[in-house]
């Protein structure tokens, strides 16, 4: 904030600023696809940056907003947004996170930039404390029970060898994940369902008479992750599957550039790499799996970042489940990154959730956004948790749309304000 203001060439040092933050930031892109499409996605991010210079016009006041306003264009644009540098995602474990369960993301966003803005301004004559403002929404009770609980067995299965080939051995994936589900109900019968990651089963199971079969055995509910196909159609899904029906979530949201690839022609210049991939069909609705007393909204992946569906998943639901495929990005920080999302999106929603990936991190997260149990990477590992079920809705989800504007409209009352007592 400070440098961009007082430099002579504003747009470039924004520029800059936004391409070192997202480099330094999306540095796991480049794990086994080589380092040219990671500098082009930094690049690419970067431009949307330069209309911070725009403080030079409006003032140094006006960051916050700028800030804000860039960082939900972002979460839209384009090719459905890319939210992954959200600033509300670094702040799981700040003291004042519990702030997204009242205004959602954007207010801790909005509130952490502030914090920015203050300490800068407590450089100067005066003291700005309304640039603190949303911290009084801490004070609105946020009183979450659960009266009705269950338990959950999460497997991480783990991969042959991590990297972009580990679909070609998907049938190795599929082993590791039954044994290590027998491995833990060995121990433990006394669970309600079972939750396996995404890609856990890229065999699709209504053609692979073999993985049909092993599925049935299972008597407890099985939650997993397959790649189906469906007529020309390659679906990305979440499958409960029962003894007798299986019921399926299609994944809605794809990854760009890695589910499926936009200007094609344009990619195959950039990467060899866009002639392996083949484009999945995405879903047009979301989905609710019943288990007992537990309604439980699957997200798979990306699916994340987007605020809409997760925010319908939550309305409809007493119970997050996040199923993920880090096997990609190896032991690089993508992982953790994700987890730190999670982590909040169960803050803003005010969900217990369950985060179980190919080869980790799986969590156990509570409403408040607490690690309660974590597996290590690159491990097969299984997690049992009984977990309760919450019916409330957070105050954010209950606000809906009217947060965005709200927190917008505050940032601009403190931009004219700040504008005012500056002349």
């Amino acid at each position: 904030m400070y440098a961009i203001s007082r430099t002579d060439n504003r747009k470039l040092s924004a520029f800059l600023f936004g391409l070192t933050f997202n480099l330094l930031t999306l540095h796991w892109t480049s794990t086994f696809v080589g380092s040219t499409p990671w500098i082009i996605l930094a690049v690419g991010l970067a431009f949307f940056y330069i209309p911070l210079a725009m403080i030079g016009r409006w003032g140094i006041a006006s960051y916050p907003l700028i800030f804000i306003t860039l960082e939900e264009f972002r979460n839209h644009f384009p090719f459905g947004g890319f939210g992954w540098t959200r600033l509300a995602y670094s702040q799981p474990d700040a003291p004042y996170a519990q702030i997204a369960s009242r205004g959602g993301a954007i207010a801790l966003s909005a509130l952490t930039v502030s914090i920015g803005a203050f300490i800068f301004y407590l450089t100067t004559a005066k003291v700005r404390p309304f640039l603190l403002a949303p911290v009084l929404l801490l004070l609105i009770p946020n009183n979450i029970v659960s009266k009705a609980d269950s338990t959950a067995l999460l497997i991480q299965g783990n991969i042959p060898q991590l990297g972009l080939d580990f679909n070609s051995r998907a049938q190795a994936v599929f082993n590791n994940h039954v044994l290590e589900t027998k491995k833990a109900i060995a121990n433990n019968e006394k669970i309600d369902f079972i939750v396996w990651p995404e890609n856990s089963v890229d065999v699709d199971p209504f053609r692979n008479p073999e993985v049909f079969n092993q599925l049935q055995d299972f008597n407890q509910p099985l939650i997993i992750g397959a790649v189906v196909g469906k007529g020309e159609k390659l679906l990305n899904t979440s499958i409960l599957w029962g003894d007798t029906t299986q019921e399926i979530y299609v994944k809605q949201h794809l990854t760009p550039f890695g589910e499926y690839i936009p200007l094609r022609y344009i990619a195959s210049k950039v990467s060899s790499l866009v002639a392996r991939v083949t484009d999945f069909s995405p879903g047009d609705q979301g989905k609710i799996f019943t288990i007992g007393a537990a309604k439980i909204a699957p997200i798979i992946c990306f699916e994340l970042l987007d605020d809409q569906i997760v925010h319908d998943g939550a309305n409809n639901s007493n119970l997050l489940v996040v199923q993920t495929n880090s096997a990609t990005f190896g032991k690089s920080p993508e992982s953790a990154q994700q987890l730190s999302i999670t982590r909040v999106r169960a803050i803003e929603h005010a969900r217990n959730t369950l985060s179980v990936s190919t080869i980790g991190y799986s969590a156990v997260i509570d409403y408040r956004g607490k690690v309660l149990q974590q597996t290590s990477i690159a491990t097969s590992e299984h997690l049992t948790a009984t977990v309760g079920l919450i019916e409330q809705q957070s105050m954010n989800d209950r606000l809906g749309n009217w947060t965005t504007g709200g927190m917008l409209f505050w940032l601009l009352l403190s931009a004219r304000r700040l504008r005012e007592e500056r002349r």
